[in-house]
């Protein structure tokens, strides 16, 4: 056939199922032009359009043999773009969802190691403090804080009174405070 020009959508689409190369330029012809300016208004970026238009063309070619059109191929047409250019959307989005993710895990994965050395220091400068307490102190200290125990319980545990245990950690923590300074302090008390 000489003229694919003068036939109905539905006769191309009959020839291109056979093969025709002349069916398939003349539907190319008269929908290139106007799916690229349906994708533009769709996806406001010219690479972006000849990409999905192209897209088409391409599906339309490579299936041709097994292609089902139920309604008008102007309609199938123009429904590929519009849903090629919904995928482009979503894909975009799950992109730029999955590098926000990434960044915030570098983020935080960062922050949250600084936070851990920063805070691995501190604790060793707290520890090296209690340490350098006098030795029955130090005891009913960490009694105090490492075994959570009342000061019933410590006096009864060492034999000494409620009294003498209060004064240790009232003088353990001044110590403390005085030693390592305000901030590491209340810090401190955060923590223990």
């Amino acid at each position: 056939m000489a003229s694919f020009s003068s036939l109905s959508d539905h006769d191309l689409l009959s020839y291109l199922k056979d093969g025709e190369v002349g069916a398939f330029k003349e539907i190319f012809d008269r929908y290139d032009r106007l799916l690229f300016i349906y994708a533009y208004k769709k996806l406001r970026d010219k690479e972006d359009a000849k990409d999905v238009v192209q897209d088409i063309f391409t599906s339309l070619w490579n299936n041709r043999e097994t292609i089902i059109i139920k309604n008008a191929l102007q309609v199938y047409l123009y429904t590929s773009v519009r849903n090629k250019a919904l995928n482009l959307f979503r894909d975009r989005q799950i992109n730029h969802k999955y590098l926000e993710t990434l960044q915030d895990f570098i983020n935080g994965s960062s922050d949250s190691t600084d936070h851990k050395v920063r805070e691995q220091d501190i604790k060793t400068l707290i520890d090296n403090e209690i340490a350098r307490l006098p030795a029955k102190m130090r005891e009913v200290f960490e009694l105090r804080r490492n075994a959570h125990m009342s000061n019933k319980e410590i006096a009864e545990q060492l034999s000494i009174s409620e009294h003498t245990v209060a004064t240790h950690i009232k003088r353990a923590l001044k110590t403390l405070r005085i030693r390592l300074g305000l901030v590491t302090y209340l810090i401190f008390l955060l923590y223990y």
